[in-house]
């Protein structure tokens, strides 16, 4: 009997025990699900803080590409002065955005600002990811922007600058551009004196889709790049071609339409200005003889007879009407200054005999100054239509003018490009072979005004606190 009272008693002892025991592990189990949660929970706002401080870079960077899409669309002339091109900016980024109803404005302490502290930028339709960003200038060495990017009460800012540059795509690149169309009449080569490439051809022809014509036995040893992209190309004459190639294989092998438009450098002839200090000429008729450093006044329209030796500048006022009848020996660089938009051909310069032409390096430095530097370029002759009718052994340097045609026999070497400012078709009839010798040419030639564009560094990019 005590044997069993004693037995259950121990039994009623376990069991309270094992009560109190499972108690403490549903208090200990209670206690780490506590702590779990609350880790947990925990875990949650750092994940959702980690995600809102990415969504704040990202809403930066976002900001970023938007002041980069802005800054792509600018340029300025590269005579502009380096002092000046900061305020450049802004004014072209100002006029810009507020077009398109985008807070801007140029602060007192002559930073830029895009959006602000209380009126950022917004990026989706809620607005809880935005930017606002600062533009502060470098000086000479270019621009720095800092932009701050938010995600609801998260902000996180990054910096980048962007740089002064000269537009590296002109059409300098190329043998013949031309924004009208180029028809090529008769027996006509173009070609490179070292490699076809240098007889590469520029066409825009915006306005005709038209845009190339060879007849007869004319070729273009290099290809064919056209901007129009509704353009064709017509090729008439069993010797037609290009590329070294005739028929449709030329078309399709050296013709490539709908690229995108290059740079057309803005022609400064104002600046030669500063070396005419030579005769003034009044006739309308002249005999043979020795020029130097000359200007021809407005409606002068002169005609030079005889064989004619020009040195220097020959400064040709516009409107006008200049013809060298005869033979012309040129140690210089022929300037019209004319309306770049004026495409109506009633300006012109007119060579009808042979044509000799040597580079103003070979002027002597005492008696020419600075002139002689200012190489490159041959005629620059915005506004006027220029015609060259008779052979050349070699023009030292590029031809630009508002429409240009090589008739006759005219032929020879050419040490740079012709470039054709007029929408109006560039016509090239008789038997003018053309050899284009661009080798080694690196520098804008002279009196072009390079294109200044600014060129986003990424180096610079870094995250700032």
């Amino acid at each position: 009997m005590r044997h069993f009272a004693y037995t259950q008693n121990r039994r009623l002892k376990n069991r309270g025990i094992a009560i109190v025991a499972a108690l403490i592990f549903v208090a200990l189990f209670s206690t780490l699900s506590i702590a779990m949660l609350s880790m947990s929970g925990s875990n949650l706002r750092i994940a959702d803080n980690h995600h809102k401080s990415n969504l704040a870079r990202s809403s930066a960077e976002s900001g970023l590409e938007f002041v980069r899409y802005w800054m792509n669309g600018i340029s300025m002339s590269g005579y502009l002065d380096v002092n000046t091109r900061y305020n450049t900016v802004l004014a072209n980024l100002q006029s810009g955005l507020e077009s398109c109803d985008i807070d801007c404005r140029v602060n007192d302490d002559g930073s830029f600002s895009i959006g602000g502290l209380n009126s950022p930028i917004g990026l989706n339709e809620s607005a809880d990811k935005s930017f606002y960003a600062v533009i502060d200038s470098l000086g000479s060495a270019g621009i720095r922007t800092r932009i701050a990017g938010r995600a609801g009460e998260f902000e996180r800012t990054v910096q980048a600058d962007f740089t002064y540059g000269v537009r590296e795509s002109t059409v300098f690149d190329y043998g013949v551009a031309t924004k009208g169309p180029l028809s090529l009449q008769g027996n006509i080569l173009l070609d490179g004196v070292n490699i076809s490439v240098e007889s590469d051809v520029y066409i825009e022809s915006e306005f005709e889709d038209g845009a190339l014509e060879i007849t007869g036995n004319s070729q273009i040893a290099g290809d064919v790049k056209i901007v129009n992209p509704d353009a064709y190309v017509t090729l008439q004459g069993g010797q037609a071609g290009i590329g070294g190639e005739t028929g449709q294989e030329a078309i399709d092998n050296h013709v490539i339409i709908g690229v995108p438009a290059t740079d057309f450098p803005y022609p400064n002839t104002g600046y030669f200005e500063q070396y005419v200090d030579g005769s003034t000429i009044t006739s309308s008729t002249l005999s043979g003889g020795t020029y130097e450093n000359i200007r021809i006044p407005a409606n002068t329209n002169p005609t030079f007879n005889g064989n004619v030796v020009l040195k220097g500048v020959v400064f040709i006022e516009y409107p006008n009407q200049v013809t060298f009848a005869g033979n012309a020996d040129i140690t210089g660089i022929i300037i019209g200054d004319g309306d770049l938009n004026d495409h109506s051909g009633t300006s012109t310069i007119d060579f009808q005999g042979n044509v000799s032409s040597t580079s103003v390096a070979n002027l002597p430095v005492e008696q020419y100054g600075n002139l002689t530097t200012e190489t490159g370029t041959f005629l620059m002759a915005p506004g006027f239509s220029v015609s060259m009718g008779g052979n050349f052994d070699t023009l030292n340097g590029c031809i630009a003018a508002n429409g240009i045609e090589f008739y006759g026999n005219a032929g020879g070497i050419i040490g740079g490009s012709v470039i054709n400012y007029s929408p109006t078709p560039m016509t090239l009839s008789g038997n003018s072979d053309l050899y284009f010798n661009r080798s080694g040419i690196t520098d804008v030639p002279a009196g072009f005004m390079p294109e200044i564009v600014i060129h986003y560094n990424p180096v610079s990019y870094g995250e700032i606190h």
